[in-house]
């Protein structure tokens, strides 16, 4: 089973995406996954995703353009663990929500 994307966002061509089986998250949370997948790819450029991997936990992974020169893999992976940080007590409540879901538990 592969890693599950809960959302992501793409500098590169300007776009978010929130999968639709994650269409019923109340509308705060939401909007709080578009912003930081949005605010984190204008930061530090390339593309993120938020996914569940296999145990249900949440994983941030981001890439770039093997053509971006101007991509930074040190500040992106500092961003993603600024990420982490802040919003720590938000995806602990969507990885329960996933593995409850999912009957991970």
């Amino acid at each position: 089973m592969e890693n599950k994307v809960l959302c992501g966002a793409n500098s590169y061509e300007e776009k978010y995406y929130l999968d639709p089986d994650f269409s019923q998250l109340p509308v705060e949370v939401k909007n709080e996954l578009q912003a930081a997948c949005v605010l984190f790819a204008e930061d530090a450029g390339g593309i993120i995703t938020i996914e569940f991997d296999k145990a249900g936990d949440i994983k941030v992974n981001i890439s770039s353009d093997e053509r971006d020169y101007l991509y930074d893999e040190i500040e992106a992976e500092l961003c993603v663990r600024k990420l982490l940080d802040e919003k720590e007590e938000l995806f602990g409540k969507l990885s329960l929500y996933y593995k409850i879901k999912n009957k991970l538990l």
